[in-house]
């Protein structure tokens, strides 16, 4: 009988132990890392700067662009996926995962349009895809650039106001 209740009696501390180690370092750690974050201030990560707008006597931001909006990111909720075609035939397809630097104040109105954003999007790229060897050769920066500059001039033309650049984040081509 005794050799019954003693495994038993081991197995049941180790569990608690188990449980009490697992308590102490989750809360250990979550008391930590307001310690963490205190220091950071200290050293002056963290701490709010002073209210420098960035803004010089031309009325500019310090990258140049209006003093108005402040900059963010939109992103597509897709990828864009265009078709290299040769001889009537689909050779490959290249996938291009892009976003757009823009005013904030523009974010809302982009998101409504974005239908219509793709669609010039999808345009000028097909374009370049079948009009030459622009997307042919992906590794190549003047690639980027041409579509670069060809996407944010065809989407200025669409929206003139707020669009400071398209970026590039992925591009893979996949030969069929």
């Amino acid at each position: 009988m005794v050799k019954q209740i003693v495994p038993a009696i081991v197995a049941l501390l180790c569990i608690l132990a188990g449980g009490a180690g697992g308590y102490f370092m989750k809360s250990s750690s979550a008391a930590s890392a307001p310690s963490a974050a205190h220091e950071d201030t200290e050293k002056g990560y963290g701490e709010a700067k002073k209210a420098d707008k960035g803004h010089d006597k031309g009325g500019k931001s310090q990258h140049g662009e209006a003093a108005g909006g402040e900059v963010t990111f939109y992103k597509f909720t897709r990828e864009f996926v265009v078709p290299m075609i040769e001889d009537d035939r689909v050779k490959s397809l290249v996938i291009l995962n892009l976003n757009l630097e823009i005013d904030t104040s523009i974010s809302q109105e982009l998101f409504s349009k974005e239908p219509i954003l793709r669609d010039n999007i999808m345009t000028t790229l097909v374009k370049l895809s079948s009009g030459g060897k622009t997307m042919d050769s992906i590794t190549d920066v003047d690639n980027y650039e041409t579509l670069r500059s060809m996407i944010l001039s065809n989407l200025q033309n669409e929206i003139p106001e707020g669009i400071h650049n398209v970026l590039i984040l992925d591009m893979a081509r996949q030969d069929l």
